[in-house]
C-alpha cells in the first residue's frame, strides 16, 4: 500500500487502467496510478504526500447518480444557511462575487438563496443562476445552481422562476417530520405531512425541474420507520436527492452514521437517489457527523465557508475537504471530492470580510494560528523539517509563504512585488483592484518603514471587500481633549464627484465624526457594535475597526415562525493609521450597505393563520 501512497498522482476510480483492491477496516475500495506522472518528493512523508494527492477529473452531472462510488459531492450552503447567520447580511453583489469564488472553488452544487422569503433574495438567486450558472471553467464544470424552497406551490414556483436560468437549476424544498415539530410548530399528522412532502416534489418535477432535493428537517430526531417511509414515497414522486439534516446538532458521529446506515438499507428506492447530510454545529460535532455520514454512504455533504450558519453553524467546508484529501485514502475508504482546495484562502477571506464574521485564530486549516508555531520544541522540529508539527502544506489552501525568498515591503517597492506577496497571502488581485491597493500601501510606506502581512491584510479588507460605493470618505478633522467638547469636520463625496461638509460635537472624536456623517447621510440609524483592533504591535501599528448597525424602522422583516420583526444588521469595516479614519471608513462602510440593500418585501405565502401553518415553516433545513 505504501508504494501507492507515495505516488501523488494516483486516483481512486473503477475506470482506471490498473486496479489495486485494498481493504480497509471500513470498506474495499480500489486505487490506481499512472506511471508516467510518477513523482516522489524529495523527502517522502506519509501524512504530507495523503495531504498533497491529485484527483481524476469529477464525474459527469447526473442528478440521482455518480458514476464514481467514491465521488463526494460538495453542496455549498454559504449564501444561504450562512447569511442566516446573525448580521450575516450580504447584497446581491457580495453574493455574486462568493458565488463566483465558489465556482473557482469547485464546488458542485451552490445553494444560492431562498427566493420566497425577499425580492431581493430572489434577485440574487436568478442572477448567480444567469450569470455563475452558465460560466463554464478550463476543466468544464459548470455548477449546479439551486434555491430552497417551502413545502407550498409559492415558494416553489419562486425558486423554480430564480434558478430556471442556469444550466444545471435544482429546487430543494423540505418540510419538518419529527414529532416535536410536527406537534408543536405544524400542527399536522404525518400522514399530512407525508401527502404535503409528495405533492411538493411532485409539484417540483411538473415545472420542468428534473432535479428536486428533499430534505425532512430535523431527520436527527424523527422516528425512522417514518423517515424510511416518506423517503421512499418522495422518491417515487421525483427526487433525486435526500438530504438528512440534523437540523438542531442534536446527534453526535456514531449516532449519525448509523442513522444514514439505516436509511440507506431500509428505504425502498434508495439506489436510485443521492444520499446528503446537513450537519449543524450545536454541540461541536458537525465536521465529525458530515464525515462519518460520508462513510456510511452519503454521496453529498451540505458545507459552508468558514463553518458559518444558524446558531453555532454548519460544518465547515474546508474542514471536510481537507480530512477527505488527507485521511481519505488510509482511513475513508477513498472518498474523494473535486474541489481546488487552493482556493481555499481566498474563499474563506471573502466569506470573512462581506459578512463580517470573523474567522477565530484558532480555526481550523483558515484560522490565523493554523500554521503558526510558537512552542521551542514544535519551532525545532519545523525548523528541521516542517512536517513534523504540520500535516497540511499551507500552498494545498492557496496560502503561500516562502521564507527563503520572502519579499519584504517597503517604500521602495513597486506593483509587481505588491501583486506577488497578495498572492502569498491568498489575494489573487489585479487591475484597478491592485491600483487602489497599492495607492492606500504607498501612503502608509510614508510614515511606516516595513509594512506586514497584517497590515497588507488589513489593508484589502479596507479597499477590496467594501460594498458599492454610495459615499466615500474626503477628508474628517477632529477636536479633543480634556479642554472642550469634542467636535468633528467631515468631508463625504457622492457618487456625483460632489463634495458635502458638515460638523458635529458629540462625546468623543469618533462619537462627533459619526454624527456629522450622519447630517450628510441622512439615514437613520442605530449603531449596535462597535470594535477595533490593532493588527501589530508598535506605535505605528494599523488600526482595524468594525461595526455593526441597522436601520431605524427599515430593512426588516416577519419572522416566519414567531411573527416577531427582525432588523436586519450591516457590518462595514475600515483600517488605518489613524483610529478615527478606521472607525469613519468603517461607519461610511456599514452605511454603503445599507443603502445598497434593497428595500425587502417578503413574499406572502399563506393566510392571516400564518403562525400555526404548514406553509410558515421556519428556513432551518
Amino acid at each position: 500500500m505504501a508504494s501507492f501512497l507515495m505516488n501523488p498522482n494516483f486516483c481512486p476510480t473503477a475506470a482506471a487502467t490498473t486496479i489495486f483492491s485494498l481493504k480497509t477496516k471500513r470498506q474495499p475500495y480500489s486505487l490506481s496510478f499512472n506511471p508516467s506522472t510518477h513523482h516522489t518528493p524529495k523527502t517522502p512523508s506519509f501524512a504530507t504526500i495523503i495531504c498533497s494527492l491529485q484527483r481524476c477529473p469529477r464525474p459527469e452531472y447526473v442528478p440521482n447518480h455518480i458514476s464514481d462510488p467514491l465521488y463526494v459531492r460538495v453542496f455549498d450552503t454559504t449564501l444561504r444557511d450562512g447569511e442566516q447567520s446573525p448580521g450575516a447580511t450580504m447584497t446581491v453583489e457580495q453574493k455574486l462575487k462568493i458565488a463566483h469564488q465558489l465556482a473557482k472553488l469547485g464546488v458542485d452544487i451552490i445553494e444560492a438563496g431562498f427566493p420566497a422569503s425577499s425580492n431581493q433574495d430572489r434577485q440574487a438567486v436568478q442572477l448567480i443562476a444567469e450569470e455563475v450558472g452558465n460560466t463554464v471553467d478550463e476543466d468544464g464544470h459548470v455548477p449546479v445552481i439551486c434555491a430552497l424552497a417551502r413545502c407550498t406551490k409559492d415558494d416553489i414556483d419562486a425558486a423554480w422562476e430564480a434558478v430556471k436560468y442556469a444550466r444545471k437549476p435544482r429546487i430543494h424544498t423540505f418540510i419538518a417530520t419529527s414529532e416535536i415539530h410536527m406537534d408543536y410548530k405544524l400542527k399536522m399528522t404525518k400522514e399530512e405531512v407525508l401527502e404535503k412532502a409528495t405533492s411538493m416534489v411532485r409539484y417540483a418535477r411538473a415545472l420542468g425541474c428534473n432535479d428536486v432535493e428533499f430534505s425532512p428537517e430535523d431527520a436527527g430526531r424523527s422516528n425512522k420507520e417514518f423517515l424510511y417511509q416518506i423517503l421512499g414515497e418522495v422518491i417515487k414522486a421525483g427526487a433525486t436527492t435526500l438530504n438528512i439534516p440534523d437540523t438542531v446538532g442534536y446527534t453526535v458521529p456514531r449516532e449519525f452514521g448509523k442513522l444514514i446506515a439505516d436509511i440507506k438499507s431500509n428505504t425502498p428506492g434508495i439506489d436510485n437517489v443521492i444520499i446528503s447530510t446537513h450537519c449543524q454545529n450545536d454541540l461541536g460535532y458537525a465536521t465529525a457527523n458530515t464525515i462519518e455520514g460520508a462513510c456510511a454512504g452519503a454521496r453529498q455533504i451540505e458545507v459552508t465557508i468558514n463553518g458559518i450558519g444558524e446558531r453555532a453553524g454548519n460544518a465547515a467546508l474546508e474542514e471536510v475537504v481537507m480530512t477527505l484529501k488527507c485521511r481519505g485514502e488510509d482511513v475513508l475508504g477513498g472518498l474523494y471530492t473535486g474541489i481546488n482546495t487552493q482556493c481555499i484562502v481566498m474563499a474563506s477571506k471573502m466569506v470573512e470580510e462581506y459578512t463580517g464574521l470573523h474567522v477565530q485564530p484558532h480555526k481550523a486549516i483558515v484560522g490565523a494560528n493554523a500554521f503558526a508555531h510558537q512552542s521551542g520544541v514544535h519551532q525545532d522540529g519545523m525548523l528541521k523539517y516542517k512536517f513534523t508539527y504540520q500535516i497540511i502544506d499551507p500552498k494545498d489552501i492557496g496560502l503561500i509563504r516562502d521564507d527563503e525568498a520572502g519579499i519584504v515591503l517597503g517604500k521602495l517597492s513597486g506593483r509587481s512585488a505588491l501583486k506577488e506577496k497578495l498572492r502569498q497571502l491568498g489575494y489573487m488581485i489585479e487591475g484597478e483592484e491592485l491600483d487602489d491597493v497599492f495607492m492606500r500601501f504607498k501612503a502608509i510606506c510614508e510614515h511606516k518603514k516595513v509594512i506586514s502581512d497584517a497590515d497588507l491584510i488589513a489593508l484589502v479588507s479596507d479597499e477590496i471587500f467594501q460594498p458599492d460605493v454610495v459615499w466615500k470618505l474626503g477628508d474628517v478633522q477632529v477636536t479633543c481633549g480634556t479642554l472642550g467638547c469634542s467636535t468633528a469636520t467631515v468631508k463625504l463625496i457622492d457618487t456625483n464627484n460632489k463634495e458635502h461638509v458638515a460638523c458635529s460635537v458629540g462625546t468623543g472624536p469618533v462619537d462627533s465624526a459619526y454624527k456629522a456623517i450622519d447630517l450628510i447621510v441622512k439615514v437613520p440609524v442605530t449603531l449596535l457594535e462597535y470594535s477595533m483592533n490593532a493588527v501589530t504591535g508598535g506605535i505605528d501599528a494599523i488600526a482595524t475597526t468594525r461595526v455593526f448597525i441597522c436601520g431605524v424602522n427599515s430593512h426588516s422583516f416577519t419572522h416566519p415562525l414567531t411573527g416577531e420583526t427582525v432588523h436586519r444588521k450591516f457590518c462595514g469595516t475600515g483600517a488605518g493609521m489613524d483610529i478615527v479614519v478606521s472607525s469613519v471608513r468603517a461607519y461610511i462602510g456599514a452605511l454603503n450597505k445599507i443603502l445598497t440593500f434593497k428595500d425587502q418585501s417578503p413574499t406572502k405565502i399563506c393566510g392571516e393563520n400564518s403562525l400555526v401553518s404548514a406553509e410558515n415553516t421556519p428556513v432551518s433545513a
